[in-house]
């Protein structure tokens, strides 16, 4: 039945590779059922029902992925969108959270409208070649910075960014931390890192969730000889699940269907509404033209077969996240982790989407995954998608500093959204005002997008 309904054998791969690789995923994307639940929380939403909102809407979107397109990306509440979402629209614009909800559900009635006219697509095919590759490439570099920065290993300071040090750490956080919660957290990712090199180059089977794992508990052999200690008030929790208030499923109920609809014809909601649209559409336009390419599921044409499964999935989590209860459900970059171990059906898809599930029931096991331990598989995932700068034609110039700077603008900006915009924008102008554009065969949507990108720049 798995093979008719994921054609396993026609993608080259087995059932074991791809629960593993769809495991890899849920283990290096489970943080957002803990982050998630405290971004929205700021705007007076109920955390627990957030969390429930969080694992359904993960769960339903990657079932969509998993059945539309047979792909093994996985979906959940983007980062950057949920603090769009708290910190601006509903904090900084004064906006409830009940209003922004609506914005996020007109958002997917957009998308749901864009995939079905074939419009998101047409968006992916203009894209050129050289220019796909530079996304996954900068994709791998934002990931790698993701988990450095999640580990802690590179903080703020004078310099913007810096190597860890413990008084480096404090002065930019304004804390007092030691070298039992921030530093022994630190060295455990850098030892992960290792471990899980180590592993792929031997070519351990699981390599990126055996890392994970053993990072884990290595980390909880520190906290059981004093090595590591917790500290809630800085964020350095225990690292063993919290069973003591049993196992239940927090009530959807506080933010269920909550959508209010008044005020959305006004200036301002329109500007929300664009923003979300910009951000989620290139996201995940990037993400999947980042995996896919790692994959090698892109055409010789720089296409992407059923990709409009794949855009009416991402579409229809967007639209269901926000009647649950939750911001933008989007394609996750994470993703990436699994398809590095293998996985290249919507098998990895289901997996992942089961997970999200059983979350429901399990979410102290999930939720006591530290950072540290998922660091070191962003890092090594961010390897795996720089390897792609070798499909990159550099020789060429107009191709090639368009490319460098949609790679540098994704780490050094921190979205991906903004990369493909500057990869577009450099493109068009580069090679239009090099007397090339002919030459390049640039298509009409680019100018058009490229023309978009500028406005939005100006505009937002």
């Amino acid at each position: 039945m798995l093979e008719k309904c994921f054609k396993l054998s026609e993608n080259h791969t087995t059932v074991k590779t791809e629960v593993l690789a769809g495991f890899t995923t849920f283990m290096t994307m489970a943080y957002i059922l803990a982050v998630n639940p405290g971004i929205l929380a700021a705007t007076g939403m109920d955390q627990g029902a957030v969390f429930t909102a969080t694992a359904v809407a993960s769960m339903l979107g990657t079932l969509c992925m998993a059945f539309f397109a047979n792909y093994p990306f996985a979906l959940a509440p983007g980062m950057g969108l949920n603090a769009y979402f708290a910190y601006t629209v509903v904090i900084g614009m004064g906006y409830s959270w009940q209003t922004a909800l609506t914005a996020v559900f007109v958002e997917g009635i957009i998308f749901i409208i864009l995939s079905i006219t074939n419009v998101r697509e047409a968006i992916f095919n203009a894209i050129p070649v050289n220019l796909k590759a530079a996304v996954s490439v900068g994709i791998g570099l934002f990931i790698a910075f993701i988990g450095l920065q999640n580990a802690n290993i590179v903080i703020g300071g004078a310099t913007l960014v810096e190597i860890f040090s413990l008084n480096g750490y404090n002065l930019a956080n304004g804390v007092e931390a030691t070298s039992q919660d921030v530093g022994i957290t630190v060295l455990l990712a850098l030892v992960g890192v290792i471990i899980t090199a180590v592993l792929v180059v031997k070519n351990v089977k699981g390599n990126i969730l055996w890392g994970i794992l053993i990072t884990w508990i290595l980390g909880i052999v520190c906290q059981f000889t004093g090595v590591y200690v917790p500290n809630p008030e800085l964020g350095f929790y225990s690292l063993l699940p919290d069973f003591s208030n049993g196992i239940s499923v927090p009530s959807l109920a506080p933010v269920f269907c909550k959508l209010d609809f008044k005020g959305i014809f006004s200036s301002n909601f329109l500007v929300i509404i664009v923003a979300f649209l910009f951000v989620d559409m290139f996201d995940t336009i990037g993400t999947l033209i980042g995996v896919a390419s790692k994959a090698d599921m892109i055409d010789e044409n720089g296409k992407l077969p059923r990709i409009k499964g794949a855009l009416m999935a991402d579409a229809l989590a967007t639209t269901a996240g926000a009647v649950l209860g939750t911001s933008t459900t989007t394609t996750f970059v994470e993703s990436a982790s699994g398809v590095s171990e293998g996985g290249r059906t919507g098998l990895t898809a289901f997996t992942t989407a089961v997970l999200f599930g059983l979350s429901l029931f399990l979410s102290p096991i999930f939720l006591a995954i530290p950072s540290f331990a998922t660091a070191p598989a962003l890092i090594v995932v961010g390897f795996y998608m720089l390897t792609n700068v070798v499909n990159i034609d550099f020789n060429d110039y107009g191709e090639a500093i368009p490319c460098f700077i949609c790679m540098a603008a994704m780490p050094f900006f921190y979205s991906i959204s903004e990369g493909i915009a500057l990869g577009v924008i450099s493109y068009v102008a580069i090679n239009l005002f090099a007397g090339k554009s002919k030459e390049k065969n640039i298509s009409i949507l680019m100018y058009v997008l490229a023309i978009l990108f500028i406005l939005k720049y100006i505009l937002l």
